[in-house]
């Protein structure tokens, strides 16, 4: 199956830079340059081979150009922590010829993004893989997040929808204040907005795999969605995988890399037991008779045609001993039919598929607790501002400090609204407790992996015990058949 990957995510100013300095839009490695101009020689540098800027019709003409347009979005924000734009990172296809990654690519970009009324500055990249390795195209998109309204000026990123009681009247706060929600003015950061998108994009470059006569597909729905059942690993970005390239460990990619073997592993137990069940299947139907053979009788038939045609006392001795260990293991297990073998794949699948339960169940629990401590320093971050907002006691100071600072207080506030469902009855967050389960599920998770290699190696002796009866059923046939071809020739 082909790479999927549409990531978006919001640029943010920090304070007292402009974002023409800031990190805000990157293409591939190299930033533009000053204010946003000119950029020469991109098909040598850093791999961009395509910029673009696409307009809605109300957008002024001028934004066309780059320094124009990301310093008209600076001025139209007052925060100092504003946020200004979305940034899309969306994989291009191996399979596509250059000129074709850069048709669809446009084809998205203008059809889903600009003909919602964004504006669109887009860069494809097809950075060169000296290593050898799997190249990696992809290309990137900002869009500013305020709207542009039909008489060409910026428009507002919220609107206010007060909050109301039963009979209609707004609810007022502890200050005196109608309570009130900040909500988006479009749908453009809403999750619906982005699996639409992505359901998009999946669609067209399966459209131009069908179009090409390729049997690949890519899939923009979770494992979970699409019915697989896969571990998942986490988003590792930029920063983790320069730091893995550069031979730096991040906890990030020994997980990844954890996750990575368990699949391998779960992989492999699933085709053996997969394997083992069906020949289970076929030697029961073909052995279906009063009085079914033990395993025992299989074994002494394949040892003794082994021991027969040994040249020397040493391959006798080797055979013996491995006859004794297959031996020791099946009666250690009790193992002496067929049905025994049976019933004990079947345990082994079950042990198998609860380790699978429990490694999901761990990377759930890893991913919420994760999101967690990420609100935490969401708020931890945003509380100062939203203290000195709720300082301000005039009202004209106190509106201009609320413009100003609209994303923090909407981060402070949905922060705090989701912490809150977590405080003890003594008003406390489990932060250190979220913290400590975090490093044992860290700590914990190459225990579960190794719950595995026990079944690996249980099947790996039920697989020698298949081999055996294998070789017995082919040594018995070939008996059989040199018996009927006697028997014709008197």
């Amino acid at each position: 199956m082909a790479l999927f990957h549409l990531h978006v995510t919001q640029v943010k100013r920090s304070a007292g830079q402009s974002i023409v300095t800031s990190a805000a839009y990157r293409a591939g490695e190299k930033l533009y340059s000053e204010y946003y101009g000119e950029v020469s020689d991109y098909t040598h540098k850093g791999g961009v081979v395509c910029t673009d800027i696409l307009l809605p019709p109300q957008a002024p003409a001028e934004y066309q150009d780059r320094a124009t347009l990301w310093n008209a979005v600076e001025k139209a924000e007052r925060g100092k922590k504003a946020q200004l734009a979305y940034s899309f990172d969306i994989a291009l296809q191996n399979e596509f010829s250059l000129e074709e990654n850069i048709a669809l690519a446009r084809q998205f970009v203008s059809e889903q993004l600009v003909g919602r009324g964004m504006i669109a500055d887009f860069a494809i990249h097809q950075p060169d893989k000296e290593d050898g390795g799997i190249p990696n195209p992809h290309f990137h998109v900002l869009c500013p997040i305020r709207p542009i309204e039909e008489s060409g000026k910026w428009g507002f990123k919220q609107r206010r929808v007060y909050r109301l009681d039963e009979d209609g009247n707004r609810i007022m706060g502890e200050d005196g204040k109608p309570l009130f929600d900040a909500v988006p003015t479009t749908d453009w950061g809403s999750p619906e907005t982005l699996e639409h998108w992505r359901e998009v994009w999946a669609a067209m470059v399966n459209a131009k795999f069908e179009e090409k006569g390729l049997e690949c597909r890519i899939d923009h729905r979770s494992y979970e969605l699409q019915g697989l059942d896969i571990l998942p690993t986490v988003h590792e970005g930029v920063a983790v995988r320069q730091m893995e390239a550069r031979g730096i460990s991040t906890d990030k990619g020994d997980w990844n890399r954890w996750v990575k073997a368990a699949r391998k592993m779960l992989s492999n137990l699933r085709k053996k037991i997969a394997d083992l069940t069906d020949w289970i299947k076929a030697i029961k139907e073909e052995l279906r008779q009063p009085q079914a053979p033990t395993l025992a009788d299989f074994l002494n038939a394949y040892y003794a045609a082994r021991n027969a045609g040994a040249w020397s006392r040493n391959a006798r001795i080797g055979n013996l001993k491995s006859f004794a260990e297959v031996v020791n293991y099946l009666t250690e297990n009790d193992l002496l039919t067929l049905e025994d073998l049976e019933a004990r794949l079947a345990l082994r699948n079950e042990q198998t598929e609860a380790v699978n339960d429990s490694l999901k169940a761990m990377l759930a629990r890893k991913k919420e607790v994760a999101d967690l401590l990420h609100l935490v320093d969401l708020y931890r971050e945003t509380k100062p501002i939203y203290d000195k907002w709720k300082a301000i006691k005039w009202k004209g100071q106190r509106e201009k400090f609320e413009l100003e600072h609209e994303g923090e207080l909407r981060t402070f506030h949905m922060a705090r609204r989701k912490l809150d469902k977590h405080r003890s009855p003594e008003d406390k967050i489990p932060v250190q407790a979220w913290r400590q389960e975090l490093s044992e599920v860290q700590r914990n998770y190459p225990a579960e992996y190794e719950r595995y290699k026990h079944l690996r190696d249980d099947l790996k002796k039920l697989r020698q015990v298949k081999s055996c009866v294998d070789t017995a059923l082919r040594q018995q046939e070939q008996t059989q058949q040199k018996r009927r071809e006697t028997e014709h020739d008197r």
